[in-house]
């Protein structure tokens, strides 16, 4: 409803008591009404899953309509995210919120800082999007407040025409609340402890799971060694499960986003059960290494599989794990992702050991002919050197084109000596275009990137200590950080208000009218930042 039809609907409401609610304000009713859209976590999940449709379907039109985000570990850190989108931008359109399991494991676990090995507490998920979404609603609370306090200064002035101004953006505000994809893991178990976990997750407000199809108890860190993948029967089971949880919680539209870690993932737990040549389970362990055998050859405790009449010995490590064949991992990632969007995937997440745009679109042209729509999310990682990885690439171009580099190191190109080279202009233009060339080549709909603002904290904290603990003193922080604060906006140099002190005296004066005591009077400090 408009703004003026929650005031006539409250004051309907109201006038019915008999005069018992006559001290409501029916505007303040009205106020806190839009200052709280969202009442439930499903309501936020089934409005950001509208929202991920249309945009999957305006990519399908057009890849320049790709998608971003970025990784945030504290409903505080999504929401500056999203004031600054919406300052800077003026939209949050097409942008959202990238939810890590791997910085929960090292910043948001009882038990310290752990590795992404699925050992934090799975409750600590759905908590944080809980958390985000709430930080985001008060950022809603927040800046509507502002336009409520500016309209009824424009009435206390007598401006009419700024009056209307006003109304007309509240009735037009947008929201700060965006589509979260939040990372399951490896579902945190079976099929039924993935289902569990799925629901939290989606109560708490996600639209869209990213999971992956690593072994639970083996997980890994997609860019660290000793991943170990389980057959697609098991890894579908868990997809499946978590769209049984879509379902059953109203969210027709949520979306599963599928990862394959089989790239860099040379191990199984499990040979897959096969019912017949050419079967899913089959074509899982034709890429198993294995040597043919004899009967005779058969040793005590040996696992053998028939194939066309042979007798192969898949190569078991002393873990008990199988190892797959050298050079399989682009195929296995093609089938996985295939097999992914045949079975109930919406997207697909393929982890990459570089950001090389026609290693991925190679994969995607052969997925993509089989599924035409097949899209991608993809992890624009910083456990990529992307400086050195860019310059390498244009070193190497540079080479097969017989153009001079001589005047390079391939292996010391991170180095500041090259900075400020034609090769380093070079590869700095290619990371920029990075994302909207790999979205238009690649099938990439979503770039995101996982731990951004771990590391801005740790950067912007390493500089703040190393000036106010030096020779700076005040003056480290004042140039560092409140100076900028002020000259660039940044909502947060007013940190009463954006923790919710203005927002706590307008529902002072709701409740307690001209015997209200509030904090924003004229000796708030804040005032110096007017």
């Amino acid at each position: 409803m408009s703004y003026q039809d929650h005031i006539i609907e409250m004051s309907q409401l109201v006038k019915s008591k008999g005069g018992t609610w006559d001290g409501i304000d029916p505007e303040g009713v009205a106020r806190m009404r839009l200052q709280n859209r969202f009442k439930t976590g499903l309501e936020i999940a089934k409005y950001t899953a509208d929202i991920m449709r249309h945009d999957m379907a305006a990519y399908d039109a057009d890849p320049a309509n790709y998608t971003q985000s970025l990784g945030c570990w504290h409903g505080f850190i999504a929401q500056q995210k999203l004031i600054s989108i919406k300052k800077h931008f003026g939209s949050t359109e097409r942008r959202y919120i990238y939810l890590s399991g791997w910085m929960v494991a090292a910043l948001r676990s009882e038990f310290g800082p752990l590795p992404d090995q699925s050992m934090h507490e799975k409750t600590s998920v759905p908590a944080l999007i809980e958390e985000i979404y709430t930080f985001l609603k008060q950022a809603d609370a927040r800046e509507l407040g502002l336009l409520f306090r500016d309209l009824d200064a424009a009435r206390a002035a007598g401006d009419k025409a700024r009056e209307e101004k006003l109304v007309d953006a509240i009735d037009n505000f947008q929201t700060h609340v965006v589509p979260i994809i939040a990372d399951i893991d490896a579902g945190f178990g079976n099929a039924e402890a993935t289902y569990l976990l799925a629901k939290k997750m989606i109560e708490a407000g996600a639209c869209a799971l990213q999971i992956e199809n690593q072994v639970s108890d083996e997980k890994q860190c997609g860019h660290q060694d000793g991943k170990v993948t389980v057959p697609h029967d098991d890894f579908l089971a868990k997809v499946r499960a978590v769209r049984y949880a879509f379902l059953e919680l109203g969210v027709d539209n949520g979306i599963i986003v599928t990862r394959t870690d089989s790239l860099g993932a040379g191990l199984t737990k499990q040979i897959a059960v096969s019912h017949e040549p050419g079967d899913i389970g089959d074509q899982y362990n034709s890429f198993l290494d294995c040597e043919e055998i004899s009967p005779a050859d058969m040793k005590n405790g040996d696992v053998v599989l028939n194939r066309g009449g042979k007798l192969l010995r898949p190569k078991r490590l002393p873990s008990n794990l199988f190892q797959f064949r050298a050079g399989t991992g682009e195929d296995r990632c093609v089938l996985d992702s295939i097999t992914s969007l045949q079975n109930g995937a919406d997207l697909l997440w393929i982890e990459t050991e570089k950001p090389h745009i026609e290693q991925i679109a190679g994969m995607m042209d052969r997925i993509r002919a089989v599924v035409p729509n097949a899209k991608l999310a993809y992890n624009n990682s910083p456990s990529f050197n992307w400086t050195l990885n860019f310059r390498q690439q244009v070193y190497d171009a540079w080479e097969k084109a017989g153009k001079d580099v001589s005047a390079y190191e391939r292996e010391k190109l991170m180095s500041v000596d090259y900075d400020t080279t034609a090769l380093a202009i070079e590869a700095d233009e290619k990371i920029r275009t990075f994302q909207a060339d790999a979205a238009k080549r690649a099938g990439i709909f979503h770039h995101l990137i996982t731990l951004p603002t771990y590391h801005t904290a740790a950067l912007s904290t390493d500089n703040l200590a190393r000036d106010y603990f030096g020779s700076q003193g005040m003056l480290g922080y004042v140039l560092g950080v409140q100076r900028q604060e002020i000259r660039q906006g940044i909502a947060c140099v007013k940190h009463q208000n954006m923790s919710g002190s203005d927002i706590g005296d307008d529902h002072k004066e709701y409740f307690a009218g001209e015997a209200a005591l509030k904090a924003g009077g004229v000796h708030n400090t804040m005032n110096q930042f007017a």
